[in-house]
């Protein structure tokens, strides 16, 4: 009887793909990030937590869906769903409101009992990463870069990756203006609108006109980062 033939591991192959195992939650993603930092500026602000700020704000300024409306370019119903947490607003629409309101977007993304520090216009801001304020949606872990910096120009953000295919997104985001990115890890594929797409491994930068719809998907077994600037 011929000897039994010595098993053979598999040729090394592509792996599988992305939809193969669960992917991590924001709070696996976080810890991975950012070992052992759980204060409350590091923990991100929800649907839920962002709503309420909205709402509040809105109250305060004794002003009505419709007119937070107009003033923003959303539709009311996306405003009330956001108010009452029903929807996690892209980052793009959060700042439009935000805008609307005249409320900064680091009060909206704090959680807990985090406070803005009050004072002069600086000359200068220093941020830690481990400290800086965070909101979290279905498809992005925003982590927002120098957010006490009153009257930006331009807004740094550092972002996780979570979604894998455009169909994850209800639709494209745009907002007026430029924006820059830079992959820290992973590898990124950002559609557009009019057909056009670029694929971005680590370190690979884009620079592109942010007025025209657009989605970030992550092409890694794990959630990308990048590490972007909007104007």
């Amino acid at each position: 009887m011929p000897s039994p033939r010595p098993r053979t591991s598999p040729a090394p192959g592509p792996g599988p793909s992305p939809r193969s195992s669960p992917l991590p939650t924001a709070d696996q993603v976080l810890a991975a990030v950012l070992p052992g930092a759980r204060t409350a500026a590091a923990l991100p602000a929800g649907k839920h937590e962002v709503g309420a700020k909205l709402r509040k704000a809105r109250k305060e300024r004794g002003l009505t869906l419709q007119q937070v409306a107009e003033s923003s370019g959303l539709a009311v119903s996306t405003i009330s769903k956001a108010e009452r947490g029903q929807i996690a607003l892209s980052y793009e629409k959060v700042l439009m409101l935000g805008n609307a309101l005249d409320i900064d977007m680091t009060r909206l993304f704090m959680v807990g009992d985090a406070q803005q520090a009050a004072g002069d216009t600086p000359t200068v801001v220093k941020d830690r990463f481990e400290d800086v304020q965070r909101y979290e949606t279905d498809q992005y872990l925003y982590s927002v870069l120098c957010g006490a910096f009153p009257g930006k120009k331009m807004q740094p953000l550092v972002a996780v990756i979570n979604a894998r295919e455009a169909g994850e997104f209800s639709e494209t985001i745009r907002h007026a203006g430029q924006e820059f990115v830079m992959v820290l890890s992973g590898r990124v594929r950002i559609l557009f609108e009019n057909g056009e797409s670029v694929e971005l491994g680590r370190h690979e930068a884009a620079y592109f006109d942010s007025g025209v719809g657009h989605v970030y998907v992550s092409l890694s077994r794990q959630p990308a980062q990048v590490v972007s600037v909007c104007s």
